[in-house]
């Protein structure tokens, strides 16, 4: 590899270390029916899979000011980039547990927090963006809907009593 593309291969790490979350991966092993299925699912789930050299990842880290990088960039390394780290997490730690080679290493939170790979896994098993979203909004419209039943009552409560009114009334005639 030429040192020009060196160089742009790291400033592109460099800027994804920046603005994602990271897992990083041993995907040594993988047949490549397995490595398909992998980059699939990381397109679909909106996750870059990239294959890294470890000089490069480790000069892309330096650049990007992340430290404590380097345990991790041992032996065969890919990289998961996502803006949800949970999303990114979760992919990689359930394909582990589907390819007995796949291995997750360890991972980068936003602001450059170095992580385990047991970090990565407690990570995967929280709740989605999307899902922590909705249960937020199912907290803030509950009360909303206990308010409106409350609200209700008393006219509902009239109603039926005008309804009893009428009956008595219709029965009387």
């Amino acid at each position: 590899m030429k040192r020009e593309d060196k160089a742009r291969v790291i400033e592109e790490l460099a800027e994804k270390l920046r603005g994602n979350a990271v897992v990083l991966v041993d995907y040594k092993g993988m047949n490549v029916a397995q490595s398909t299925q992998l980059r699939a699912r990381s397109r679909e789930a909106g996750v870059e899979f990239v294959v890294a050299k470890n000089t490069l990842a480790q000069r892309a880290a330096n650049q990007a000011g992340v430290k404590g990088l380097d345990e991790f960039l041992v032996g065969p390394t890919a990289i998961a980039f996502a803006e949800d780290p949970v999303v990114g997490a979760k992919l990689m730690t359930d394909f582990s547990d589907e390819v007995e080679s796949f291995e997750v290493k360890g991972g980068i939170l936003e602001g450059g927090r170095v992580m385990g790979a047991e970090d990565v896994v407690a990570l995967s098993k929280l709740p989605g963006r999307e899902q922590l979203l909705a249960q937020l909004l199912g907290a803030i419209q509950a009360p909303l809907a206990g308010l409106v039943t409350v609200l209700n009552a008393p006219a509902r409560n009239l109603a039926i009593t005008l309804n009893q009114v009428a009956e008595q009334k219709n029965a009387q005639a």
